[in-house]
């Protein structure tokens, strides 16, 4: 099923509120004007509102995506998609795309 190509400007969270920005945008590939996200990307997490040990095991800090784009590559890497998963560190818990552009969508 096809979903929007992940773009820098979108909104992606953490769990618990906190923001995350891919730390290396793909310029190669932009959309609506923005770079694109590889799955290779890491992303940081800033905010995160889950507390630190011995209440919990936060707060989120990085990110990495596990899935991505099966047919759309840029520079060898799959790109991200709408609905690509990742799970954040030390957390183990889901970053949340909640916003992204609705205009290339890519399988």
């Amino acid at each position: 099923m096809p979903g929007f190509l992940l773009h820098v400007g979108a909104t992606v969270m953490c769990s618990h509120g906190g923001q995350a920005q891919p730390t290396v945008p793909n310029p190669r590939v932009t959309v609506m004007g923005q770079p694109t996200v590889a799955m290779t990307a890491p992303y940081a997490v800033a905010g995160c509102a889950f507390p630190p040990p011995t209440a919990g095991n936060g707060p989120c800090v990085t990110a990495q995506f596990v899935s991505s784009a099966t047919r759309i590559t840029s520079n060898g890497q799959p790109l991200l998609l709408l609905d690509s998963q990742a799970i954040c560190a030390p957390t183990g818990t889901p970053l949340l795309i909640t916003v992204t552009q609705t205009r290339v969508t890519g399988m």
